[in-house]
């Protein structure tokens, strides 16, 4: 049985990114946590713990990057692509403790509204868009679920001060404090139900369920067309981080078991497959008279 090694690819722009998205994140949560004190914003003082917990998740999910980016070993044979995985769910968590806070808090300011700096909240949410702006812009081509989530925290983030924004105009000519809890609260409940899907994603990688871009009865109807052929068995398919598609199959054929015909199947499946989006492959060559387990036990 042949398998394709899966190798370690070199640092990538998916580091890079997340470096970048940590740097911007931290140099702004102390802008915003000091902005957030002179302003008596909620909206702001919220955002700035919301991106001290992203910086830290930030640290984390940019070691899992680089870890997952590591080659099979004694330890995890298939390499390290689902600590990637890890940062996403990590990630995840910070955001769904984080908005706990931030949602109790707004109730508060919701029942007893403060007195705010309209114009200061106006400046901050001008450097807001543009800080995270940025930060969206080096994210949103990332491929990876950490990447995503990262990118998860960044669009927050500007949606927030978007809504910071719009916040204090109206506030600087309308005396309606209120205003700035309730969209907190509407930013956060946004959050959370972003938040419900990234983790539902990254539980059915992890459950090796089959990739949604992936049709597994027509992989198997394209393999029974190849010539010698009958049919095929223990056929899985899953992945390894939502990118890199794994595929076992058992290939039951009619023909001599020479190395030829064996040879010709095994590439014909593959060339097959991989056009299908799937990476690593593993395919078994039986005779129509095997059964899985007779190589084993001596009774074929």
């Amino acid at each position: 049985m042949h398998r394709d090694n899966i190798e370690a690819a070199p640092e990538n722009s998916s580091v890079r990114n997340i470096i970048t998205a940590f740097a911007l994140n931290l140099s702004f949560a102390v802008i915003e946590l000091i902005g957030g004190l002179l302003t008596n914003s909620v909206a702001i003082l919220s955002d700035a713990l919301h991106d001290f917990g992203d910086s830290l998740s930030l640290g984390v999910a940019y070691y899992l990057q680089k870890k997952s980016d590591k080659k099979g070993d004694k330890f995890y044979s298939y390499g390290y692509k689902r600590f990637s995985l890890l940062g996403s769910v990590f990630i995840s968590v910070v955001l769904l403790v984080s908005s706990v806070f931030i949602i109790e808090e707004s109730v508060r300011r919701i029942i007893s509204p403060q007195e705010t700096n309209a114009q200061g909240m106006f400046i901050l949410a001008i450097l807001g868009i543009i800080v995270n702006g940025a930060a969206v812009l080096k994210m949103k081509k990332g491929k990876s679920h950490n990447e995503r989530a990262v990118t998860l925290h960044m669009m927050e983030d500007l949606l927030g001060w978007f809504a910071v924004l719009a916040a204090s105009i109206i506030m600087i000519f309308i005396d309606v404090p209120v205003i700035d809890p309730i969209l907190s609260v509407a930013i956060t409940v946004w959050v959370l139900f972003n938040v419900y899907r990234n983790l539902k994603e990254t539980f059915r990688i992890m459950l090796q369920e089959v990739p949604k871009d992936v049709d597994i009865n027509k992989i198997e109807n394209e393999l029974l067309k190849i010539e010698g052929v009958k049919s095929v068995h223990d056929l899985h398919i899953w992945t390894m981080d939502g990118e890199k598609h794994i595929m076992t199959v058992h290939i039951v054929t009619g023909l001599t078991l020479n190395s030829d015909n064996v040879k010709r199947l095994k590439y014909e499946a593959r060339k097959l497959i991989r056009e299908l989006n799937i990476s690593h492959i593993t395919v078994e060559i039986e005779g129509e008279n095997e059964s899985g387990d007779c190589l084993y036990n001596g009774t074929c």
